[in-house]
């Protein structure tokens, strides 16, 4: 299995290591991006996360079921859903930034500032590259 596909399920794993009533890897990123950035519109989480229109209202949905998050028409343009977490949520948001904040510090103690650099230099090409293939046309293998 190629090292990159390895690490982000290893991640997914140690995000199952928190203790919240078996959140899924797709609404912890949610969370964790609402710990920071809420309340957000839908458009601003599929910004952020590129999920898949269907795929992103289906998280929302069971995070709304758990009461984790609350969705509400926007005031200003009524075709826009607004995405706040509840206190619950809010709680839940700030326990899985910090989980998450714990892995990148963790790792940041064992490799250098030009290894991280290098690093956020092909994962940022990694993801334009994955976009420009599966949004652009471009979908060939090589």
């Amino acid at each position: 299995m190629p090292p990159i596909h390895r690490a982000t399920h290893r991640i997914g794993l140690y995000l199952a290591t928190l203790r919240e009533g078996g959140l899924s890897q797709g609404e912890a990123h949610i969370l964790a991006l609402l710990a920071t950035k809420a309340p957000a519109t839908v458009a601003e989480l599929h910004q952020g996360l590129a999920h898949k229109r269907s795929t992103l209202t289906s998280i929302l949905d069971r995070l709304v079921e758990r009461a984790l998050v609350t969705r509400t028409v926007g005031t200003t343009d009524r075709r826009t859903f607004v995405i706040t977490p509840t206190a619950r949520g809010r709680a839940v948001a700030a326990r899985v930034s910090r989980h998450l904040a714990a892995l990148e510090h963790a790792v940041s103690r064992r490799v250098t500032r030009g290894d991280v650099r290098a690093f956020l230099k092909v994962i940022e090409v990694v993801g334009a590259e994955a976009h420009a293939r599966t949004h652009d046309g471009k979908r060939t293998p090589g």
